[in-house]
């Protein structure tokens, strides 16, 4: 069987993550992901989503391209990231050297009753990612990894990396982000410099 889920909260893991994070912008993937950087602190910078299951690296890749000087963090879960696996074959291709993309791995499908994803039973995004092409590609299973991957958040230059970060199994209460689709995008923008559209 698998050796997806670890001991990390995921809580915690991502408000160490976030601290200090100074100009990284950050997309979340829907469900848990959200709910979790919320929870680290809401910020004009993060770009929630809420559907569009497996579209979180994608939107990632968009952003880190259309703002090449600006480093973007996707920080997603293993069951969106393996909805939307293609993207990873995109980005790696892509090459944005400010784009790093945070899998939560838990193997299982939080949002619909804790299934167990294909991670859960023995798909490994880490190996996926580095096959297709990533520039650098990290395990993570512990506090001291999670302030190694920070430092390195802030890097523009190093081509597109990959973190896998084990977390453990578990459903806290939702800490729910803004849900008005318009307002996160006018948010955003703004946050940018750009006008609302």
């Amino acid at each position: 069987m698998s050796k997806a889920s670890g001991t990390l909260d995921r809580r915690q893991a991502v408000k160490e993550l976030l601290a200090g994070r100074k100009d990284l912008l950050v997309v979340t993937g829907l469900g848990s992901p959200s709910y979790d950087v919320f929870a680290a602190g809401d910020h004009d910078g993060n770009f929630y989503l809420w559907g569009a299951m497996g579209g979180a690296a994608m939107v990632g890749l968009g952003i880190a391209l259309a703002q090449p000087k600006r480093p973007v963090l996707v920080l997603t879960g293993d069951g969106e990231q393996l909805m939307g696996l293609g993207s990873l074959l995109t980005v790696a291709v892509h090459k944005p050297n400010n784009l790093t993309v945070a899998v939560l791995d838990n193997g299982h499908f939080g949002e619909t009753g804790m299934q167990k994803s294909h991670a859960g039973l023995g798909a490994q995004l880490n190996l996926i990612a580095q096959g297709a092409g990533f520039a650098a590609v990290d395990e993570i299973d512990d506090l001291a990894g999670i302030a190694k991957l920070r430092g390195t958040l802030q890097a523009v230059g190093n081509g597109a990396r990959f973190a896998h970060i084990k977390i453990a199994t578990g459903n806290p209460e939702r800490a729910l982000p803004p849900r008005d689709g318009t307002f996160v995008k006018n948010r955003f923008r703004g946050h940018l410099g750009l006008a609302p559209n």
